[in-house]
């Protein structure tokens, strides 16, 4: 057994340990018989539509139910903060009580105990692909959102990126609605790339090359030896990249209900990352230098983030007295960039009637333009709906790269609406890791890449029995 395949089976391991209408009317020819017109017109005029739900607003007053979160810090102040000011002014008098549970592993692994014994919360915040594992406990939403009285209309429905409002629906279910998006970016130095000689952003994956290879080649070139092996693409190897690059090359990983890794796009993304590092052109970090710190001062032409990254990386061109103009872009591929969203839900679980559209009421609340306008300037993530730009336009202003994201939302792609990617994605993140480690793997080439895919399948296969 090689070394390559020594890995994918401690990985293997590893995670296994880790998953603790009405019909038309045809107009009669000639003029109508005495009181036919009020006939007719009472016949085109449409009947309101009534809700399904058959519950009255009275019978909404003092609901109690509980919404567990997977925050702590400011994400979670904030959210509470809300909760409490939905409990102040609701009309209903519905009251939540949220309950944060440090992070989403641990959060899936409560939820998923306590739904075992129907001591479960009435409300998770969790992400797409965990509220599938739940599949029968989670509730439609499409009946609360589609209500006459208590749902939302096109047009609010409409104000949401289709890569946002798509991730929770799958086989006309509806698991979710967001609750906040990120996505993971290419970092660009415009001042360096200029420098260079270069005077727009690489739009392929042909001209990203050209651009990393031309930053190492001028380290190499300076009075500093220390830099020499620098310049280029940071690389960073968070599944979300990952799957981002082979987005970028026509690839992907899901293939029906299933995965595939072994595709001729993934293999044309994969090699070409290995070629890229192979001449110099990407480079792996040590850790004991933040990425932050080391985009900042010209280590690197393109480093990767996501949106909650970029208020960071500002305070760090700042601190250190950097003029560089920097921006974000998609990833670069061969005929298309890319950009993967992703982030989390808000999923209900199975109750009673008056408690369940209690809860809808509540995730209703929390999706209006006003509270996701404060959850941005918050969290620096992604607004959920277009009229909150409305409210953010001096947010925009003063946080450019933000402005930039949030631009490429319109080309924006989901992530593999299957419960498996919850353990896939954390193999995928290892082993394209694995590809760039040197020191384990010495002797790796570009040559080996469909055999790395080929035991990513073999492992997800796996990890889905």
């Amino acid at each position: 057994m090689t070394s390559l395949q020594k890995s994918f089976r401690v990985l293997f391991l590893s995670i296994l340990l880790l998953s603790a209408c009405a019909p038309s009317i045809t107009p009669v020819a000639g003029t109508p018989p005495p009181n036919m017109t009020e006939e007719v017109s009472a016949q085109q005029t449409p009947t309101p539509a009534v809700s399904k739900l058959n519950i009255q607003k009275e019978a909404l007053r003092g609901v109690h139910f509980m919404v567990w979160h997977p925050w702590f810090g400011a994400q979670a102040s904030l959210f509470e903060s809300q909760v409490a000011q939905f409990n102040k002014v609701n009309e209903w008098g519905i009251v939540v009580d949220a309950v944060g549970k440090e992070n989403y592993s641990e959060l899936y692994s409560q939820t998923t105990d306590a739904l075992k014994n129907s001591s479960n919360p009435q409300v998770v915040i969790a992400l797409p692909e965990q509220a599938l594992g739940w599949d029968a406990k989670v509730i439609d939403l499409n009946m609360y959102l589609h209500d006459p009285d208590y749902g939302m209309s096109a047009v609010d429905i409409s104000d949401f990126s289709t890569a946002i409002w798509s991730q929770d629906e799958v086989n006309g279910k509806r698991y979710g609605v967001p609750a906040q998006r990120t996505a993971r970016l290419i970092f660009y130095n415009q001042s360096w790339a200029r420098e260079l000689g270069f005077s727009s952003p690489p739009k392929t994956s042909a001209e990203f090359e050209q651009q990393a290879c031309a930053a190492h080649t001028a380290l190499g070139k300076d009075t500093d030896p220390n830099n020499d092996a620098l310049g280029g693409w940071l690389i960073d190897t968070d599944a979300m990249t990952a799957l981002s690059w082979m987005q970028a090359f026509n690839g992907g990983v899901q293939e029906e209900k299933g995965f595939r890794f072994l595709t001729p796009g993934n293999v044309a993304a994969f090699k070409y990352l290995k070629v890229l590092q192979q001449k110099g052109c990407a480079w792996v970090a040590s850790t004991d230098t933040p990425v932050y710190d080391r985009f900042a001062v010209r280590q690197a032409l393109f480093s990767t983030g996501g949106l909650e990254d970029l208020v960071d990386q500002s305070r760090t061109f700042s601190a250190s007295g950097s003029q560089d103009e920097w921006t974000v872009l998609p990833f670069a591929g061969d005929q298309q960039p890319a950009l993967i969203v992703y982030g989390s839900s808000f999923v209900m679980f199975k109750s009673d009637d008056v408690t369940q559209l209690a809860a809808w009421l509540f995730m209703r609340w929390m999706l209006s333009p006003e509270n996701q306008a404060r959850w941005v300037q918050s969290t620096g993530l992604f607004p959920l709906r277009a009229s909150t730009m409305d409210l953010l336009t001096d947010y925009g202003k003063t946080h450019p790269q933000w402005a930039d994201a949030v631009k490429l939302l319109p080309n924006g792609k989901i992530t593999p609406q299957l419960a498996g990617w919850r353990l896939v994605r954390i193999m995928l993140g290892d082993g394209f890791a694995d590809m760039f480690d040197t020191i384990r793997h010495p002797d790796l080439t570009d040559g080996q890449v469909p055999v790395i895919l080929k035991q990513m399948d073999d492992t997800a296969t796996d990890l889905n029995k």
